[in-house]
């Protein structure tokens, strides 16, 4: 391939997430006004690659679109081009498809793909890198656990409504002497629940990292109970553990890249707790509510950075590479570098120091 870029091609792989429009947006408006380049979008992420479904990404294609929450380009998050499923005799092989993706960036004569997305996408991302394709990455995750970067687009929007929501259910149970649960996104790490939590005054916040046990949150509120604090409100993240070690998995879906669905701890931790403490306890699950809607403030100005700098990065000639947040600064790492790095919450972090200190259970002490 060329590495004169004349012409990008766009694509958003994985769950949808505030402010993947707004990358979009800076994608197009940057490499049209800035560098005179055509942008080119596909569809419904790598299936439109495979079935080469594209869509020209104007000036006006993007016009509006900065507070929109999703993706105009729509999403899959189950089409590996690296291993696609196919029927066979009534069962799913799997094939390496990939040659048909590099077949049709080719054919719409695109000489450069900014791919947005998470973990899955961005392991495809770099397994076209290798097969030469200049690729650069951008992520994605409402969860902010990429270890390579400070910050992504999407947390502050999500804990913007789980911190709302606690607002909300602080009122209901104080009204009726309550306990009131939010199970909030956050299936291997606990930003979300730690911050909105935080945010949202909560007296308890379990969390992956911190496996809890449950007579303790029963103790702390108890104790709330006997101040006449008759009611409390708790966040737990869907991933969040007890000291036996095990998640509450709701279903397994055998067909996904990602095959463990995990929720109802809400509901679990509700009816514990009703039983220990002597209160009636209620579940709000809040679910796909901390990814839809329109993204905050914060979140539109960091995605817009994000869709500015992989322009930059396609321009300077830096493939195989994935935009990067450090401290005031947008960076780069290589894909190879930064496929499967997690970041959890440190359990010893200012973060957890500060809610513990003033009074925050976290069920492990």
């Amino acid at each position: 391939m060329s590495k004169q870029i004349r012409k990008i091609g766009v694509m958003t792989g994985g769950g949808d997430c505030p402010g993947l429009n707004p990358v979009i947006r800076a994608v197009v408006r940057t490499a049209v006004l800035k560098y005179g380049l055509e942008v080119v979008g596909f569809r419904h992420g790598y299936h439109g690659l495979y079935h080469n479904n594209t869509v020209p990404l104007t000036l006006d294609a993007v016009s509006g679109i900065l507070p929109i929450g999703g993706t105009i380009l729509q999403s899959s998050n189950k089409d590996n081009l690296f291993a696609y499923p196919f029927p066979e005799n009534g069962q799913t092989v799997y094939r390496d498809v990939s040659d048909v993706g590099v077949e049709n960036i080719e054919k719409n004569g695109i000489d450069a793909m900014v791919i947005i997305g998470g973990d899955g996408t961005l392991t495809s991302a770099r397994d076209f890198a290798r097969k030469g394709v200049p690729v650069v990455g951008v992520p994605k995750t409402i969860d902010n656990d990429l270890a390579s970067t400070d910050y992504t687009f999407g947390f502050d929007t999500a804990v913007s409504v789980a911190s709302e929501a606690l607002d909300r259910l602080h009122t209901t149970a104080c009204s009726h002497d309550r306990i009131m649960v939010l199970e909030v996104m956050g299936r291997y790490a606990g930003w979300i629940a730690l911050a909105a939590g935080i945010a949202g005054g909560a007296d308890a916040i379990l969390i992956p990292e911190l496996p809890y046990d449950i007579n303790k949150v029963a103790d702390v509120l108890l104790e709330r109970k006997k101040r006449g604090k008759n009611f409390s409100v708790v966040v737990v993240a869907e991933g969040a553990k007890s000291t036996d070690g095990k998640m509450h998995v709701s279903k397994v879906i055998a067909d996904s890249p990602d095959p463990i669905r995990l929720g109802g701890i809400g509901t679990k931790i509700a009816e514990e707790l009703e039983a220990l403490v002597g209160l009636e306890a209620r579940a709000t699950i809040l679910g796909h509510i901390q990814r839809g809607g329109t993204p905050s403030s914060h979140d539109r100005i960091l995605s817009t950075r994000y869709g500015a700098a992989a322009v930059e990065l396609l321009m300077s000639g830096t493939f195989g590479h994935m935009v990067t947040l450090k401290g005031d600064n947008m960076c780069s790492a290589p894909l190879e570098e930064v496929i499967g790095k997690n970041k959890g919450v440190d359990p010893d972090c200012e973060l957890v120091r500060t809610a513990k200190g003033i009074g925050i259970c976290f069920g492990d002490e």
